[in-house]
Order: structure tokens, then C-alpha cells, then sequence
């Protein structure tokens, strides 16, 4: 029996992320996110840098004005230096940074991943902290008989409520 936790949880991590290259991705893109990951690896060094740290995945929803639902995607990657001017659809952004976090620390198979998304949402619920709706995944170690990634959730202060549905 392995004694690495597979889910550990922890209260007010900050996210900072540097020089961020950020693509979102469209519904009917979903399936190509692996090919996309790869074109902007390539537009990074067409731009001559590179990433530092692994992938990111940003998703949150949001209502439209008819009420329904819809999922936003972002990848997000570091770069060892700014670029500048960057071309559609990317953007840029100088620094990211999410303070009051609840955090994630993920050590399983790949394809559970799911369940650090639940425990988080549970904990926040037995502990009375107020999920702004929002996740950064960052995918820490992506081996064939290792994954590790860190989930962070930002929280709302002042308990105000997630309410968007």
C-alpha cells in the first residue's frame, strides 16, 4: 500500500503565475485541446522562448443572457520571457495572481482526477467557504505510471455565495 496521499487538501494558497500565454478554447475545440496544446507550443517558439512549468487548464461557467450554462476553457502557459504582441486567438498576461486559495494536491491515475475536484468542493462545504466557481489545474507531472497535479479553487471573502445558477 502506497503511503502518498492521493487527494491533500490546504486553505489560503495563492496561484502566481509570470509571463502567461493564454488560449481559450472554443466548445466545438474540446476535442483537439491535445493538438491546440501542441500549436502553442510551436507559436512560442516561433516567438523565440519557451515555457517554464507545466500546462495549465482554466475552466469556469458562466450564464449567458438566456440563462444557459457555458463552460469557458483557458490553457495557460508560462514563458521564460514576455512576448509582447501576440497574434489571434491568444492573449498575454504580465502576472496572474489568485490569493485565498483552497488547494489540491492530486496523486493518482490521470482519469480520477475528477475526485480532487469533488473532495475540494466537499471540504468547502463542511468547512463554510464560498467557492467562487473557478479552477486552475496545473499539471505538475503527466508520466505513464505517475500523474500529479495541483487544483485551485479561489474562494469568495466575506461569505458571499456562489449564485450563478
Amino acid at each position: 500500500m502506497s503511503t502518498v496521499e492521493k487527494i491533500v487538501i490546504r486553505e489560503n494558497k495563492v496561484l502566481k503565475l509570470n509571463n502567461v500565454l493564454v488560449r481559450e478554447i472554443s466548445q466545438n475545440e474540446l476535442i483537439d485541446i491535445d493538438k491546440i496544446a501542441y500549436m502553442m507550443d510551436s507559436y512560442i517558439k516561433s516567438k523565440g522562448t519557451s515555457t517554464l512549468g507545466p500546462m495549465i487548464n482554466y475552466s469556469t461557467v458562466e450564464i449567458d443572457e438566456s440563462g444557459q450554462p457555458n463552460i469557458i476553457i483557458k490553457l495557460m502557459v508560462q514563458l521564460k520571457t514576455f512576448i509582447n504582441k501576440v497574434d489571434l486567438p491568444y492573449d498575454t498576461k504580465s502576472q496572474i495572481r489568485i490569493t485565498n486559495c483552497l488547494f489540491a494536491r492530486f496523486n493518482e491515475k490521470e482519469e480520477n482526477l475528477q475526485f480532487a475536484y469533488q473532495k475540494l468542493g466537499v471540504y468547502a462545504f463542511e468547512n463554510n467557504i464560498k467557492l467562487k466557481g473557478d479552477s486552475y489545474t496545473v499539471f505538475v507531472k503527466q508520466e505513464e505510471n505517475e500523474f500529479v497535479a495541483d487544483v485551485f479553487m479561489e474562494t469568495l471573502k466575506g461569505g458571499e455565495l456562489f449564485e450563478s445558477l
